[in-house]
């Protein structure tokens, strides 16, 4: 198979948090007639920069494709894989889609975030539903994640006493692809890390209660794409995230056999065929 796509961005900057950090974004403008925005926000471990597969896909079709590096991931700031609280990244996913809206004001705004990055998207739009088009979560993390269990409890313990201690989670890479050459460029990747402190152990844990238990009022159109073998972050938790919306405009498409990562699995032509034709389906009729 070909080596998953790296498509180099055609600006890149930093945006300033609100506890003062200067996170770094990217962006790849659409090779045509402008007709939506995308915002990434990348999963656990990894950066903006392994989209590109959909970014690949998407600019030609008319959508300005935005990313940025969490605190602690990638090319930002921060502890590697560290967090304070929760709100730490759904502030900095405002702050970040409000520079966006600054840049394109004209274009409706959908969130894409993957794994971890799926988990903050949705949390973010149960808070602020009015400010997003629609949502795209990929694998998200809705379930017991894909790491030790002895870490797990060591984590809810050492977040209490010494919350900033980092412990390796020993993410297994073979779990993000059936593609060995997504594998073998993850593992090669000096902007990956594995890394993730007590604190944010503890935070995921409490923000994947506080999703389900508020799905009732999700408000706006999702998508959700997930790999029926996924064994980082188990597709059990967005079915029943998506059985518990009421909302009507909810779609959840699952991949027989598919991995972690739907956009990077040998699968992906199909993925991101079902994701032009949903956000197709959400434009506004006047694009």
């Amino acid at each position: 198979m070909p080596a998953p796509k790296r498509v180099p961005p055609d600006e890149t900057g930093t945006f300033r948090t609100e506890d003062g950090l200067d996170l770094y974004w990217a962006h790849w403008h659409s090779t045509a007639s402008p007709r939506g925005t995308i915002a990434i926000v990348h999963g656990f471990g990894e950066h903006c920069g392994r989209y590109g597969n959909l970014i690949a896909h998407l600019i030609p079709l008319g959508f300005e494709i935005y990313g940025f590096d969490l605190r602690g991931h990638g090319r930002s700031p921060g502890p590697r894989g560290h967090i304070d609280t929760w709100a730490q990244y759904r502030n900095d996913v405002r702050t970040y889609l409000g520079m966006i809206r600054e840049q394109n004001a004209h274009l409706p705004i959908f969130l894409y975030g993957h794994s971890m990055g799926g988990l903050i998207v949705l949390d973010y739009a149960l808070h602020f539903p009015r400010t997003i088009a629609g949502v795209i979560a990929s694998g998200p993390v809705l379930a017991q994640p894909g790491v030790s269990p002895i870490l797990l409890a060591i984590s809810r313990v050492v977040s209490r006493l010494w919350p900033s201690l980092t412990l390796n989670t020993g993410l297994d890479a073979t779990a993000l692809s059936r593609d060995p050459d997504v594998v073998q460029a993850y593992i090669e990747d000096p902007l990956v890390h594995s890394k993730a402190s007590a604190r944010l152990g503890t935070e995921i844990s409490a923000t994947v209660e506080w999703v389900h238990a508020h799905a009732r009022q999700w408000q706006v159109p999702l998508l959700i794409l997930h790999g029926e073998a996924d064994r980082l972050s188990p597709v059990e938790g967005s079915r029943r995230f998506f059985e518990s919306v009421v909302y009507p405009d909810k779609t959840l498409t699952t991949y027989p056999g598919g991995f972690h990562e739907p956009h990077n699995d040998i699968q992906k032509e199909q993925v991101l065929d079902d994701v032009t034709r949903w956000l197709n389906a959400h434009l506004p009729e006047e694009s």
